[in-house]
């Protein structure tokens, strides 16, 4: 019998990233691949990366040098590297690390099991070219998955690429335009995810309110959500990365009046000065951003949201209005980001680039402000009864949770105890009785 080639992954960045990882996964399980999480194991290495931002370029690219040593001191034969980095600076990475044996882009997953096949029947020397597969295909192309996440949680990606154009950003330059998966597609995956037993269903995209709107169209997001939430086994239906000019009174509806959507909005708004929304190129203004916060709130909705400080020409009376309107809305969650410039991208071009000590200082008194906001928002929950999914048992008798409240990877826990109760299983739903709160994580008690 044939001992199968074994395969260990490093994925990075986004969960858009990790759907692409999953989708990798599934598709040379089905071609006789085994998997292993010890490098040192590995027959191929294969690393994931991400381009966004310049920290997550040195991070992707420490990992593939990481990776590379293996080649050495392991039983790796080929060294694959997918993903937006491999994507954005092909030419780059074959010639910086010529330890690669393969490059895939965003786009050329499908083409994965082949490109491995010949690399690996090739046994190539080093003094060859690397082979890549970098091209801009922008077809969409789903698979079944071999999940990375806990069972009971699964992203389902619901489009793909970019067409905002925001001044600051690269994916439109290295995922292209976007395009939306097919309805169909979409909830068979989740149909057949909730038969493996997933119980937590989350549907991401670089703009998940763009679903639908090709030709012109309104938003499908709401009816999307409606028929997936309509799933036998979907307890629980999250969706995430929502634009405020397309977040309508339908999609706020559908998310406060459905019993198994979470009742949680992610609102990436990045500033709310309309002068500097301009200069980023966002869609929709600062009227659309506080008609949202108020009809999420009167819905009572959890929000969340992120920011960019210190974007070229933002002023100091720009920052402190982004400043009195978050204070007024008061947002649940909030991660904030000093602007980075980016190659390629209309903003790193711009005049009236802001110091770095000046962005930071401005951080600092945006997340000191938001850390009171975080302690009172949590500190109004002590006393209720909240639905806990259970993420983790420890040994020391304390227990970790989600509610509907705190998405994962990003958010805060529950952690409670369960005295007189059966210890429950992972994946379970309890209910917990908050108990105390800090400024990220609330303390319980479970219930009979």
């Amino acid at each position: 019998m044939t001992t199968p080639i074994k395969v260990g992954m490093i994925s990075l960045g986004c969960n858009k990233n990790r759907v692409d990882s999953e989708t990798a996964l599934g598709l040379l399980a089905d071609h006789g691949y085994a998997f292993t999480a010890d490098p040192a194991q590995a027959d191929i290495l294969m690393v994931n990366t991400c381009g966004f931002i310049e920290t997550a370029k040195e991070e992707s690219i420490d990992a593939i040098l990481e990776m590379a040593q293996y080649k050495q001191t392991g039983r790796c034969r080929l060294l694959v590297v997918t993903g937006c980095l491999a994507q954005r600076y092909e030419s780059a990475l074959k010639e910086e690390i010529p330890e690669i044996d393969l490059l895939m882009g965003v786009n050329q997953y499908r083409e994965l099991p082949a490109a491995i096949e010949r690399a690996l029947k090739a046994q190539r020397g080093p003094e060859e070219a690397c082979a890549s597969f970098c091209a801009d295909d922008h077809t969409y192309f789903a698979h079944d998955r071999l999940l990375t996440t806990p069972f009971y949680t699964a992203y389902t990606r619901i489009g793909e690429g970019c067409s905002n154009r925001c001044t600051f950003c690269a994916i439109p330059l290295i995922r292209g335009p976007y395009r939306s998966r097919p309805e169909a597609d979409v909830l068979r995956e989740i149909e057949q995810l909730s038969r493996q037993g997933v119980r937590e269903h989350i549907l991401v995209a670089q703009d998940t309110t763009r679903f639908g709107t090709e030709g012109g169209k309104h938003s499908a997001l709401p009816e999307l959500m409606r028929k997936a939430a309509a799933i036998d086994g979907v307890d629980w239906l999250r969706v995430l990365y929502c634009y405020p000019d397309e977040t309508d009174e339908r999609l706020l509806d559908v998310i406060a009046n459905t019993p198994n959507i979470c009742k949680y909005l992610d609102l990436p708004i990045q500033h709310v000065n309309d002068e500097v929304l301009r200069r980023m190129h966002r869609r929709g203004n600062k009227a659309d951003i506080l008609r949202c916060i108020r009809g999420a709130r009167e819905r009572g909705l959890t929000l969340r949201t992120s920011i960019i400080v210190g974007f070229p020409g933002e002023t100091e009376e720009q920052f402190q209005e982004l400043l009195d309107e978050l204070q007024a809305a008061e947002f649940d969650r909030l991660g904030a980001f000093t602007y980075s410039p980016e190659e390629d991208t209309p903003a790193a071009r711009m005049p009236d680039q802001i110091p770095e000590e000046v962005k930071q200082e401005r951080l600092d008194r945006l997340m000191t402000m938001q850390s009171a906001i975080s302690l009172k928002r949590n500190q109004a929950r002590v006393g209720t009864v909240e639905k806990v999914l259970v993420t983790d048992v420890g040994k020391d008798g304390f227990l970790l949770g989600r509610s509907h409240r705190e998405a994962p990877e990003t958010d805060g826990e529950i952690v409670f105890t369960a005295k007189g109760c059966a210890v429950p299983d992972i994946g379970s739903f309890v209910q917990v009785k908050i108990t105390k709160a800090d400024t990220y994580d609330l303390m319980g008690e479970m219930l009979q």
